[in-house]
């Protein structure tokens, strides 16, 4: 028999194009944390914003701002410096969209709904799913003004522009635009994270205006109107807000030497920068840099914690998606069992890391009324960082596998979903930086550490293995080896948190099939865990219909 072109090239059996859903309202893990944590989703917002977020067009410009990366200028036409970043058209509607929705400033509105951070949350993690580069100099901002409440007259200054919802691209000085964004600067080439060797100078020129002379080895989002950097004034390392334009109108001295080329995070600018007697404002006293840019520090860590959490949710929606559409072996994939306990085992990770990043974020809500919730914040923002984002590059691998080679080319988001896990997991803190910011916080503050064991212990006391994975966590802190255990006590304790928040929003089996698999025993790869009758609930609560 002679088969026709036609025949021979009949297209079937592939996935249908993943869009137009709605990223919330289908996303059942998601809702039951915020609704556990106090937030209505429907009166927040949040299902209007899973639809905008879910569009075909919004996740195509996901795509369109990564094949288009920026484009650093370092001089114009005439050989004058302007030192500007070009980006394409689809990173500014990214942009828009997201200042529109408040992700830059949402919790620093008045009046104070209570749940600002949670809604917030809510909306990052989904958010980071479409296109997670962008979110770079959103949590920047948003993180800012914890650092610039050290200057009271400077966080007046700056503020309402930063709570500003207009997205303004231009590159003008700042008291000509409504709205602003802010990155930072801290890392400098001889090391990143003993930020006290920094070797930039901040020489005082009157008031609280400086002239910084050094570099940065990374300076994030360096299109943005101001920075926030560390630099070493005369009586010790000092936070300085440094705008782009000085009072009179002419550029600062930021001389940027080029663009990183980085693994994923395309879509966003990461660059080095000289200092020429750069003028810097001095945020807070001198010496106290680091404790004046702690609060922020603790804000962009619950934001790696959280996006990661949305990356990870994306990548299992795709492979989910994939699975309910795709055939082999005259059965769908999603009947496969195999397939079957990988996806179930990918969803119950997610559950967890979904219900803990919401979780936290509730303490932020809290802190300033509760000390338990404050105590909470400050132990448990490291822990679920190190935890969520750490997993996200091993979760995101085995969804983008589910797909098999359709997962692997560049025509899926998968492979930019995977590039991006990384950067979380590094920035702000790679893995052995917070596991021993964990240890600082016990030794110098073990009532704290302790006050959150028993917490964790009361929401997750009856479940398999939570008293032992809490003795484990004692026995190790008092061990005279505890540096050398530090990532064990900090996975045990994400472990233990993990379970802990989602006893208070997931079902309770679920609850019971993590505690089982992640508490009880030491987990396996995804997979070979024994989910028992919890496979069917986990895969229907991962499945986004079209």
């Amino acid at each position: 028999m002679v088969m026709t072109a036609f025949q021979t090239h009949e297209i079937f059996n592939q996935t249908p194009p993943f869009g137009d859903v709605n990223l919330i309202a289908g996303d059942q893990p998601l809702l039951d944390a915020v609704k556990s944590n106090g937030v209505d989703p429907e009166a927040e917002g949040l299902i209007a914003f899973g639809e905008a977020w879910g569009s075909a067009e919004r996740l195509d410009l996901g795509r369109l701002a990564n094949e288009n990366p920026p484009n650093l200028r370092t001089h114009d036409a005439r050989g004058y410096r302007i030192d500007a970043v070009e980006f394409h058209p689809a990173y500014h509607a990214l942009m828009r969209a997201s200042m529109a929705d408040g992700l830059h400033c949402s919790t620093w509105d008045e009046p104070k709904s209570g749940h600002e951070h949670v809604a917030r949350a809510a909306r990052i993690y989904t958010v980071a799913g479409v296109e997670s580069g962008h979110v770079c100099p959103i949590t920047m901002t948003h993180a800012a003004v914890a650092a610039l409440s050290a200057a009271p007259h400077r966080l007046k200054e700056w503020l309402p522009k930063i709570r500003w919802r207009d997205y303004d691209s231009r590159f003008l000085p700042s008291w000509e635009k409504c709205s602003v964004t802010l990155g930072m600067g801290m890392t400098e080439k001889q090391g990143g994270t003993d930020v006290r060797a920094n070797s930039t100078r901040a020489v005082p020129t009157g008031g609280d205006e400086y002239a910084l002379t050094g570099h940065k080895w990374f300076m994030s989002a360096p299109m943005c109107d101001a920075f926030l950097v560390l630099a070493q004034a005369p009586g010790g390392l000092t936070c300085f807000l440094v705008p782009r334009f000085r009072p009179d109108g002419s550029l600062n001295g930021l001389r940027l030497q080029r663009l990183k080329e980085k693994l994923g995070n395309r879509s966003n600018a990461s660059s080095e920068v000289e200092f020429v007697e750069a003028l810097g404002w001095r945020i807070g006293e001198e010496g106290a840099g680091v404790r004046t840019i702690i609060n922020m520090v603790q804000l962009t860590r619950l934001d790696c914690a959280v996006a990661s959490a949305g990356l990870v949710r994306m990548g299992l929606t795709l492979a989910v998606h994939h699975a309910h559409h795709r055939s082999v072996f005259q059965k769908k994939l999603i009947d496969q069992p195999a397939m079957r306990m990988v996806l179930a085992d990918l969803a119950l990770e997610n559950e967890a890391m979904t219900a803990l990043a919401l979780h936290t974020a509730r303490s932020f809500d809290l802190a300033s009324q509760d000390v338990h919730e404050a105590a909470y914040a400050r132990l448990m923002t490291p822990a679920a960082k190190f935890g969520i984002c750490k997993a996200a590059p091993r979760l995101l691998y085995e969804a983008m596998e589910s797909l098999g080679g359709n997962g692997y080319v560049e025509e899926s988001p998968l492979p930019r979903l995977y590039r991006e896990a990384p950067v979380n997991a590094i920035w702000e803190g790679s893995g052995n930086v917070i596991a021993l910011d964990l240890l600082r916080v016990e030794s110098r503050e073990p009532e704290l550490a302790a006050s959150v064991l028993e917490r964790l212990m009361a929401d997750a006391g009856d479940l398999p293995g939570a008293s032992e994975t809490a003795r484990d966590i004692v026995l190790a802190l008092q061990s005279p080896e505890a540096e050398a255990k530090a990532r064990f006590i900090a996975e045990r304790l994400f472990t233990l948190a993990a379970a802990s928040a989602l006893a208070r929003s997931a079902p309770t089996q679920i609850t019971e099939t993590y505690a089982l698999t992640r508490l009880a025993q030491p987990a396996r790869m995804i997979g070979a865990n024994d989910l028992g009758d919890a496979v069917k609930p986990l895969l229907d609560r991962a499945f986004v219909t079209i």
